[in-house]
């Protein structure tokens, strides 16, 4: 793994992109740059790119087609991919107060764990982190028992964040057998509907980690 704490505009990631077609290798590369707003006067800034990290983010995208492209037989194994991510505030809700600092028609207002402008990939990602996960990893999202379900690397991890979670999904979501699984808690209607679904993995499917958020 090549990681470039400095990445300007993806330089590096050619450079490991262009090796990895001549010699067949699997590099793989982080590159890490602040979203710093190019100079009005750069070629940059007039081909319409704000940032150095938006410039580096399409000269991945070019120069992986490119080498791709003069690959030859190699073309076929080389994997010119890349996932962006930004770093944000955490999805979940600080709710935590001192009990003087709630007032009674306000505990409506802390029910919620979740950010209410995070979205589910955004979650996804989060508890990808918590559970240590590669953040590389394949995901697919399906629908699985009519719902939308975030299923990651052959099933290692299945995230359902519907706002409402049935039996018939907690069934179907336990038949996959998945490693590990997690749900939005407001999803379940009620705390007896979702110590239900852990009971129903635990007859379906007993070696799944299953975790609400």
């Amino acid at each position: 793994i090549v990681l470039d704490f400095f990445a300007g505009s993806a330089t590096t990631a050619h450079a490991v992109m262009m090796t990895n077609a001549q010699d067949g290798g699997q590099r793989r590369f982080i590159m890490i740059q602040l979203a710093e707003q190019c100079d009005p006067k750069s070629e940059a800034a007039k081909a319409g790119y704000a940032t150095v990290s938006e410039l580096g983010r399409e000269r991945v995208r070019r120069s992986g087609a490119a080498v791709r492209e003069t690959a030859g037989l190699m073309a076929d194994g080389l994997d010119i991919g890349f996932r962006a991510l930004t770093i944000d505030t955490s999805g979940f809700a600080p709710v935590l107060r001192a009990p003087n600092d709630v007032e009674q028609p306000d505990l409506e207002l802390f029910t919620e764990s979740l950010k209410a402008d995070r979205t589910g990939t955004d979650l996804l990602f989060q508890v990808m982190l918590d559970w240590g996960l590669d953040l590389s990893m394949p995901i697919t999202c399906a629908e699985v028992a009519e719902r939308d379900v975030f299923r990651v690397d052959n099933d290692a991890l299945v995230a359902c964040f519907a706002d409402e979670v049935t039996d018939e999904v907690v069934q179907a979501i336990a038949k996959l057998c998945p490693l590990r699984v997690v749900f939005k808690d407001s999803g379940f209607a009620s705390d007896a509907e979702r110590i239900n679904a852990e009971q129903i993995f635990r007859e379906l499917s007993p070696e799944t980690e299953v975790r609400a958020i």
